[in-house]
């Protein structure tokens, strides 16, 4: 079933994924001729930077993401909840899992990525990442089941095992991730409990590497790694994870007992590939032509996390937000000058602003075209940065003022344990079967002792 929009006679452009890259192509075409259709599976626009802190409770869902129908309201473009499964070049079409055919006459792929468990993807249910906002809230309601589990637990392996934490991956993610549930543990819970200390946490963050931040100089990462230590991390670097289960992680043959493993340690391409029937490399991208095209195809354009794309440097573009966000914009501008009949096209050229990474209060990394800076600076640039990217003024405004509130306070006002665990194995259907029966027997305890009374009373 072909889409339809106000310009019946335009050409159909049907853009995969309603991320950075996916928005930039949209909003490119608004104001031209062609039939526009965008395809997510989730209905929000998502600021994946920030969604580590919806994971720790310092920001609520809404902070970070918006409609996406909302965002686009031109009259030619259509957005559909839905994902795609199949793509079929010969034929122009693509197929849902809803089961529609759409056609096209320009496809973009900008469907993003997912957290790459190195061929163990079992692992994902016992060591979640943040990569979408139902993972954020996951991640949220363990760390903070957690303490509560810890402060009613009498046993005093399984109060060690609850209060433990492991985050697995030692680049921007889990340095971010790390940083942020020391303070939460430290700072902001650590007052609220009454049989347990929060502040006896232990945080460990696991790298496969022998450095913190590898994509950054070896200074800032150095930086990293000590303020980690201020804040009570525990750093193990050339250590890598060989199995994760819901009683914790085996890593270089030590069994370390955690009930929170959060995952971190790199990316791989959703899988567009698979669609289109070519063998990906090993990170799931495809190789693409300059102007983001799939070679032989000149109507095809794969973009963002997917896209295997050199920059001028000679060097794979990095799967950052600012490179979506540039390709997208190109690619947009490409298809509108080619509907309107010019096929004048400029070369791409990523422009590299720097990277950043918070680790905790009043403390980041930031690389910026060269210069260095780390401390109070860099936290307040990776702020200003993060705001200025953020989609709405709604959405800047909220997210300001949730910071200064939390950096004056140390409060984080979205500590709600929502949702439910996606997965439950044996061992922790034992574990809680064991507590409803202690609980069980006391309950039946207190109306023995009540009976007893009763006889008392009676005689």
């Amino acid at each position: 079933m072909a889409t339809t929009g106000i310009f019946s006679n335009g050409p159909s452009v049907v853009i995969v994924g309603g991320g950075f890259a996916g928005i930039e192509v949209a909003r490119a075409l608004q104001k031209s001729p062609a039939r526009v259709t965008v395809i997510d599976r989730h209905n929000y626009n998502l600021f994946q930077p920030l969604l580590y802190q919806v994971a720790t409770a310092a920001l609520a869902p809404t902070d970070v993401a918006v409609a996406i129908r909302s965002l686009l309201r031109g009259s030619n473009t259509e957005v559909l909840l839905d994902e795609v499964v199949g793509v079929d070049l010969d034929r122009t079409r693509i197929t849902t899992i809803a089961g529609r055919e759409i056609a096209f006459d320009f496809l973009v792929l900008a469907s993003g990525s997912r957290y790459n468990y190195f061929g163990h993807d079992e692992w994902a249910a016992f060591a979640p990442g943040p990569k979408t906002l139902e993972d954020a809230i996951a991640i949220r309601r363990r760390l903070l089941l957690a303490f509560e589990e810890a402060e009613m637990c009498a046993d005093d392996e399984e109060r060690r095992a609850l209060l433990t934490f492991v985050i697995v991956g030692g680049g921007p993610t889990g340095v971010e991730m790390a940083g942020a549930v020391a303070e939460l543990a430290r700072a902001t819970l650590v007052r609220d409990f009454r049989h347990v200390d929060p502040a006896s946490a232990q945080i460990l963050l696991i790298e496969a590497g022998p450095r913190l931040l590898a994509g950054f100089p070896e200074k800032l990462g150095a930086y990293a790694r000590k303020a980690l230590a201020k804040l009570g991390v525990q750093v193990l670097l050339d250590t890598r994870v060989e199995h994760v289960d819901d009683e914790g992680i085996v890593a270089e043959g030590r069994r370390i007992a955690a009930r929170s493993v959060i995952w971190g340690a790199g990316v791989r391409a959703t899988p567009v590939a698979s669609w289109l029937g070519i063998q990906p490399d090993r990170h799931g991208t495809i190789g693409v032509n300059p102007d983001f095209s799939l070679p032989g195809h000149a109507n095809v354009f794969v973009i963002g996390d997917a896209a295997y794309a050199l920059g001028s440097d000679g060097k794979p573009l990095p799967g950052l937000a600012a490179v979506a966000k540039q390709e997208g914009r190109y690619v947009g501008a490409l298809l509108r000058n080619r509907i309107a009949g010019s096929n004048t096209t400029s070369v791409f050229r990523y422009r590299d602003y720097g990277t950043m990474a918070m680790i905790g209060r009043s403390a980041a990394v930031a690389d910026l075209r060269g210069f260095k800076f780390t401390g109070k600076l860099a936290w307040l640039l990776w702020g200003l940065v993060h705001l200025y990217f953020l989609i709405g003024f709604r959405n800047r405004l909220v997210v300001l003022v949730n910071w200064f509130w939390a950096w004056l306070t140390y409060a984080r006002g979205a500590r709600l344990i929502t949702g439910r665990e996606p997965h439950q194995s044996v061992a922790k259907s034992q574990r809680q079967a064991s507590s409803a029966s202690v609980v069980g027997s006391i309950c039946t305890a207190l109306e023995r002792n009540a009976e007893r009374h009763r006889d008392d009373r009676s005689a």
